[in-house]
């Protein structure tokens, strides 16, 4: 995990197994902290087990997209050891916890980020990000307990990452921006090293 925070999670929603391992060691290469497999991507638990055979030491590999409790099971057979979700489900929530898995569970008010910190979670994900927008996530900031963390995700990309950064973002989910399926490991590393300037440069910002 990036120091102070989760860092910057890639997204590899439509990524395939063949394919994974070799993405995923692009980025750790690149500086990126957390690789995550949306459930809605080819068969995705394989993908989730072979990063986190070749890559669970180096990086955090989690399972995204995750609705379901019996998702959250399977997640962590595969080796995920975090759980990212569009949507706050408190059971889903639990049962990362209880797996001994991180939960990023999907907030877009205030209400649902208490209701994810009441239910045990302490890194949440701000989603859609351009809707709450960085002024809303430094209000919520200034409210929220200060043990939590908040990662934008959703219309995060080269033009505004360092702005989050700057604005006391822990980490930022990183899909269309970094990968598109079919893109070669070579182009995806080369957009994660570009990405991972402009997070450094956001962190560093005065």
């Amino acid at each position: 995990m990036a120091r102070n925070g989760t860092g910057l999670v890639a997204i590899l929603r439509g990524v395939t197994p063949d394919e994974v391992a070799g993405i995923g060691a692009a980025l750790v290469a690149a500086g990126v902290d957390a690789v995550e497999v949306p459930l809605n991507s080819p068969d995705p638990f394989t993908s989730v087990e072979r990063l986190a055979t070749s890559l669970g030491d180096e990086c955090l590999v989690g399972a995204g997209t995750v609705v379901d409790v019996a998702d959250v099971a399977r997640a962590a057979d595969a080796g995920a050891r975090i759980v990212v979700a569009p949507n706050t489900d408190q059971a889903v929530i639990a049962a990362a916890l209880d797996a001994g898995m991180r939960p990023y569970p999907g907030v877009a008010t205030p209400t649902e980020a208490f209701a994810a910190v009441a239910a045990g979670a302490r890194h949440l994900k701000l989603f859609p990000a351009d809707a709450v927008g960085i002024g809303g996530m430094k209000a919520w900031r200034a409210v929220l307990p200060p043990d939590v963390e908040l990662l934008p995700v959703g219309g995060v990309d080269g033009t505004n990452l360092a702005a989050w950064a700057a604005a006391g973002a822990g980490g930022a989910g990183l899909g269309t921006a970094l990968y598109r399926p079919g893109d070669a490991a070579e182009q995806v590393g080369e957009r994660a090293r570009v990405l991972r300037g402009a997070w450094a440069e956001g962190r560093n910002a005065p």
